[in-house]
Formats: C-alpha cells, sequence, structure tokens
C-alpha cells in the first residue's frame, strides 16, 4: 500500500492530483488509520494508466497515418519550413472540425504559427505555462483538459513547441521531467499531442530523453516524423 506521496511519485503528478481523483472517485483509495489517510495499491495505480477501451476508439490523421486518442508524439525538424510541414495542417484540420486545438508557444515560433494559420488562428488557445515546474505544469493541463471535456471535446488538438517550452521551465531537466509525467496524464484524456523538438536547440543526450518519453512513436516509422 502506498501514501499519497509515493503514488503520486509513481504516477509521476502532483500529489494535488492524487487526492482530486481519489476524492472523485477516479482513483481507488483507501482509508486507514484515525485520521483516515489515503493509501493506494499499486494494481490500482498501474490500472489507472490503462485507459478506458472507448477513449482509444477515436483517431486523428496525421502525416498520413492514423494515431489513437489519446495519442502523444513527437517530432524533430532542422529548419523554420519542416517545423511547420505537420503541425500547421493537423491544426488546421481540427480547427476547421470544432475540435478544441491548443498551441504552448511564445515569441517568434508563436508568430510563425499565427501568420501560417491565418484567420484560423483566432479559435485557436495559446498556453503559456508561468511555475516553472513539471507538478505546475501538470495541474494546468489536468484543469484545461478537464474543462475541455466536461464541454463536450472528444478529440483535442495539442502542439508544444519544445525550445519555447524549455524557456517556461527552471532547467531543461525540468521540462524533460514535465515530458515523461505528461505521457502519463494525458492518457486519461481524449488528446492527440505533438511536442516538436527543433534539433538546433538540443543535445543529443536530452532528444533520446524526449523521444524515450513518447513511446506511441515507436508504433509508427520514425522517420515520417523528422524532418
Amino acid at each position: 500500500m502506498l501514501n499519497t506521496a509515493e503514488a503520486a511519485r509513481f504516477l509521476r503528478v502532483s500529489q494535488a492530483s492524487i487526492r482530486r481523483w481519489a476524492d472523485s472517485g477516479k482513483l481507488r483509495a483507501s482509508r486507514v488509520g484515525g485520521r483516515r489517510e489515503r493509501r493506494f495499491n499499486e494494481s490500482d495505480l498501474v490500472a489507472f494508466l490503462d485507459p478506458a477501451p472507448a477513449a482509444r476508439s477515436d483517431s486523428v490523421g496525421f502525416s498520413g497515418v492514423h494515431v489513437p486518442v489519446p495519442g502523444h508524439l513527437a517530432c524533430c525538424y532542422t529548419t523554420d519550413a519542416g517545423g511547420m510541414r505537420l503541425t500547421i495542417p493537423f491544426l488546421t484540420e481540427g480547427l476547421r472540425a470544432g475540435q478544441p486545438c491548443v498551441l504552448v508557444a511564445k515569441g517568434p515560433l508563436l508568430s510563425r504559427y499565427l501568420s501560417a494559420l491565418g484567420e484560423a488562428a483566432a479559435n485557436l488557445s495559446i498556453v503559456e505555462f508561468a511555475g516553472g515546474t513539471a507538478a505546475a505544469a501538470i495541474a494546468e493541463w489536468e484543469g484545461r483538459l478537464a474543462e475541455m471535456v466536461a464541454g463536450g471535446a472528444s478529440v483535442i488538438r495539442i502542439v508544444g513547441e519544445m525550445s519555447s517550452e524549455r524557456e517556461m521551465f527552471d532547467s531543461e531537466d525540468e521540462m524533460l521531467r514535465y515530458e515523461e509525467a505528461f505521457d502519463l496524464m494525458s492518457r486519461r484524456y481524449p488528446v492527440a499531442v505533438v511536442c516538436q523538438y527543433d534539433v538546433r536547440a538540443f543535445d543529443g543526450v536530452a532528444l533520446v530523453r524526449a523521444l524515450k518519453a513518447h513511446p506511441d512513436l515507436f508504433n509508427f516509422r520514425i522517420g515520417t516524423f523528422l524532418n
């Protein structure tokens, strides 16, 4: 039996998320002792990571392949044009279909997207994290995604420009911890996520760790996502 802190480390989320999921009944918990502290079975935590089959029934088209929802992919690019090749059609299709579309970017990168999307960008949600930690970013995502699902969203498209996101965290290592935590958290929501890595901005060690944080990528030919 794991306590709240141990369960949070196991799922790579915040303790606040564990308490919220337990109190809402999404995550099975027991109460022990006079203080009625929460305790969690590891098997229940493992089961929590595997979404219900219905959550996997949809897919979205991306670069000629069908990506299941939920899905969490990484793309690498070496030129500004290469960075737009896959994500602009991905977002445009979602905006035309009336699906919630979210972009995490800032500065020149954000301007590049807004220019490429044109008038359609009016319906795009722009996100910039301010907390500086993986836990704060995951908590913010949980709130946003839960609100979108409550509003009736069946597919949520997300593009994260990681060279921008790195500036939103205290360190590159913290950003990569966030990527690992996001992969687990996102399984609970109907998301199609594309994390974009400009290889001019990251070294090989960071890129290998980033790719390992996107296991869905290895269900496809990885060359599809190199630009």
